[in-house]
């Protein structure tokens, strides 16, 4: 929010981008020489340590956004190896140094419409407020995550719940945890959200009978669920937010498939959002339907489906958002926002879903300097899916320029309540 400049190329390009950290992990380079979670290191050696083993992302997306944004963004000309990484870092430096670089000055050179932070429910979000009173061009908007306060395996979760409660003044029981999290959502509102955020192993729900879901919720408090049991109240929790999301019209995201923190040592050193979380297969039919059973044809309701696994799209939810009003289908996630898995991404879910039912392009990256690459990306692979449906006679010219248009910026201002 104060603008300060990005301290150093490491911090700004490396340490956060577990899309680079994890490759580099894979070839034998310790997280702690590359300040992953918060490890103390040399920003000048992290850099040579990527210098020297950049020859390891050919062909990569993660080495495209980097030599993107170290061209495009940060006007460096000069190849990245280990000759040329003293050099080559000195020259971001002297960059980050100005204030053509600063965050908000690389944020309207973006020309950024909307960028949308993840937040836990208990923020008070008064930074997002100071944003919107300063006079940025373009909004900067919270996204309601409740992850810790919905799964009691979490282990947050009754700290996470405890909290909520005496924040909200609510009792400690299930119709009072309900109006707590109802509450915070309105607080969300209120700073200019417009969708909430849930991340998932899977796409499970479960529509549990009030007795009952106050009888987990006790239990869940008292740390006495099965696992089973946990599951259960998990997936009516996913049922729950997207009764909220009907009555407050928050559009509600799933990014399903994901077993986070897959190596326990390295979670231990490290902690979490490290590289090692990795996708799993996901149902997205069956582990839906009690939600869609109740609220799929609700047309004020938007529910975005966001998958890791691809084999979904054509199989799954393509064909759910090809007939439930409610649904859509998230653009590319994670492994798959890179250019080849875009353009399959493009020939499963068009033919039984069209291009209407998507959400347009949204990157979802902590890579600040990567974002034009990415939305450009996108717009080429998006552009080249078109111009061969032209090409053969399956669309008209007129149309492929209007759903190129759409899909950039009428469909996720519309998709996404904006």
């Amino acid at each position: 929010m104060d603008d300060q400049p990005f301290s150093d190329p490491a911090s700004l390009l490396i340490s956060e981008d577990h899309y680079i950290t994890r490759l580099l992990h894979a070839s034998g380079v310790a997280l702690d020489s590359l300040g992953v979670g918060g490890a103390p290191s040399d920003p000048r050696q992290t850099w040579r340590i990527v210098a020297e083993n950049w020859h390891l992302f050919a062909g990569t997306a993660s080495g495209y956004w980097l030599e993107e944004a170290l061209d495009q963004v940060l006007e460096i000309d000069e190849a990245l190896d280990a000759d040329s990484a003293d050099r080559v870092f000195n020259q971001i430096q002297n960059r980050l140094d100005t204030p053509d670089f600063r965050p908000r000055a690389l944020f309207e050179r973006f020309k950024i419409d909307v960028l949308a932070t993840t937040d836990d429910p208990l923020d008070d979000l008064a930074g997002h407020a100071a944003l919107r009173e300063s006079g940025l061009p373009g909004r900067v908007i919270p996204t309601f995550r409740p992850d810790r306060y919905l799964d009691p395996e979490n282990t947050q979760f009754g700290s996470s719940v405890e909290r909520l409660l005496a924040l909200t003044e609510e009792t400690a029981t299930f119709e009072g945890y309900l109006a707590a999290l109802r509450g915070r959502r309105e607080h969300f509102l209120h700073h200019g959200a417009v969708s909430t955020d849930h991340g998932v192993e899977e796409a499970y729900t479960h529509d549990l009978e009030p007795s009952d879901a106050r009888r987990l919720f006790q239990r869940a408090l008292d740390g006495t669920l099965t696992p089973a049991e946990a599951r259960v109240f998990r997936g009516h929790m996913l049922l729950e937010m997207a009764n909220m999301s009907v009555e407050d019209g928050l559009v509600m995201t799933l990014h399903a498939g994901v077993l986070r923190n897959h190596s326990s040592a390295t979670f231990q050193a490290h902690g979490p959002d490290t590289g090692h979380d990795i996708p799993v297969r996901t149902d997205f039919v069956n582990g839906l339907r009690p939600l869609l059973e109740r609220f799929g044809l609700e047309r004020d309701f938007h529910l975005v489906l966001f998958a890791v696994d691809e084999t979904v799209y054509s199989r799954e939810i393509a064909p759910l958002a090809g007939f439930y009003p409610s649904v859509y289908i998230g653009a590319p996630w994670w492994f798959l926002d890179a250019p080849d898995a875009i353009s399959r991404f493009r020939a499963a879910v068009t033919e039984t879903a069209g291009f209407s039912r998507g959400s347009g392009f949204i990157d979802d990256t902590r890579a600040f300097l990567s974002i034009p690459a990415r939305h450009d990306t996108a717009r080429r692979v998006d552009a080249g899916f078109l111009a061969r449906l032209v090409v053969e006679g399956r669309i008209r010219t007129r149309d492929a320029e209007r759903i190129a248009d759409d899909i950039v910026g009428a469909q996720p201002r519309r998709v996404f309540k904006l």
